[in-house]
């Protein structure tokens, strides 16, 4: 999972829940088999093309970049990513 999705998670659960349930949010993903993956730059201009070309979240364009880049799956119920399915594996909630 891109840090900058794990942020994007982080926030939102602060913000519409509390501060304490986003806390939990990131003792829980230690626990899990997700890897936590950095940017590099050559990440981040993938990311600013997926955006370029499809109408999608520059959060979520880390994560599609990501994927493509780690042959990993996008695990997610956001409709937004119908656009680039074709660009990687989704598991849909």
């Amino acid at each position: 999972m891109n840090e900058i999705n794990i942020g994007e998670v982080y926030y939102m659960t602060a913000k519409d829940r509390s501060l304490e349930q986003a806390e939990d949010f990131l003792r829980r993903l230690e626990t899990l088999p997700i890897q936590a993956v950095g940017n590099s730059f050559a990440t981040a201009l993938e990311a600013a093309k997926l955006k370029a070309r499809f109408p999608i979240s520059y959060a979520d364009a880390f994560a599609v970049a990501t994927a493509i880049r780690m042959a990993a799956v996008v695990v997610t119920g956001d409709p937004e990513f119908r656009r680039v399915e074709h660009l990687v594996k989704i598991d849909w909630l």
